[in-house]
């Protein structure tokens, strides 16, 4: 069976064996750890599953980052942004991996942004925001992590407050950073259909049990869904991304489809009725013209 998502609860409990001090008293539950602490504790790699909240992680030395259904090779100074949309490991720590990494949910920043946290480039759906840092970008970024840490070793009353100061300016420095292929949005209907469809598509994942099925399979579905006309839709989508609504359904259902074969115990059938096909025939074809190879041959 697919893994439940773990909760911040069970983050620390599983790794560490104990919640931080305040965890049930404090709004947002943040907390920040050193990469050299978790390795000399001989924890291994986490577990390939979704978190029901954001990390923030410094990491220098070498390893091979998975991102839902990609790998992604880091070397020297790296930024890393991890949120909800996808499941995420890494290969077991080398003797010289170093860096920080924050842990904390969507409470802790409610207030400071004016537009949803999901809404940033960096926490999108087809989101990697994985950064190669330059030297003077990570002194910068080690300095505010260790600020973060200092904080929290500190009796200041407003430490919460200022820390949160500290991971906004990660995150506008990660937007910094962020290749310029996606923008916030406008305020004409097409930005506003194309939002919505993206969080129809979003929301119906991910799949965690073979009860359970992917309904909105084609445009159509969305646009009855939306009330307006498909072809309305279609336009609107592709005006948008420059790309249209089949491609967005099909490029997440695959990377779905992917995600189950490799990390899941269910048979092909069962995998094919989750993602909505009405039989495994009718799914190996699809994946296989998607993906130039078969559900077999993947996993």
């Amino acid at each position: 069976m697919a893994k439940a998502i773990e909760t911040l609860e069970q983050f620390y409990r599983n790794k560490y064996g104990m919640l931080s001090e305040d965890f049930f008293q404090h709004e947002g539950q943040f907390n920040i750890f050193k990469i050299e602490d978790r390795m000399y504790s001989g924890m291994a790699s986490p577990t390939f599953i979704r978190r029901d909240f954001h990390k923030i992680m410094w990491f220098q030395g070498d390893n091979v980052f998975h991102y839902g259904d990609r790998s992604i090779p880091i070397a020297g100074n790296t930024l890393l942004f991890f949120h909800p949309y996808f499941p995420y490991t890494y290969e077991p720590l080398t003797a010289d991996s170093k860096g920080y990494f924050c842990v904390f949910n969507d409470e802790f920043l409610k207030d400071n942004f004016r537009s949803n946290l999901f809404e940033l480039p960096l926490f999108t759906a087809d989101a990697y925001p994985v950064f190669a840092l330059k030297e003077e970008e990570t002194t910068e970024v080690k300095a505010i992590f260790e600020k973060i840490s200092k904080e929290m070793n500190s009796d200041f009353r407003y430490k919460y407050d200022l820390i949160k100061n500290y991971i906004c300016e990660l995150i506008y420095f990660g937007l910094k950073l962020q290749p310029l292929n996606c923008s916030f949005e406008s305020s004409n209907a097409a930005a506003r259909i194309t939002s919505v469809f993206m969080e129809l598509l979003e929301r119906q994942f991910p799949i965690e049990s073979t009860a359970q099925r992917f309904e909105f399979r084609s445009p159509k579905a969305f646009a009855d869904r939306l009330s307006i006309h498909v072809n309305y839709l279609n336009r609107a989508i592709k005006k948008q991304t420059g790309r249209t609504t089949s491609e967005h359904i099909f490029e997440r259902l695959i990377s779905e489809a992917k995600i189950l074969l490799k990390y899941t115990d269910w048979n092909i059938s069962e995998i094919s009725y989750v993602l909505g096909f009405e039989d495994q025939a009718h799914f190996n074809n699809f994946f296989k013209k998607q993906t130039q190879t078969s559900p077999t041959r993947l996993r």
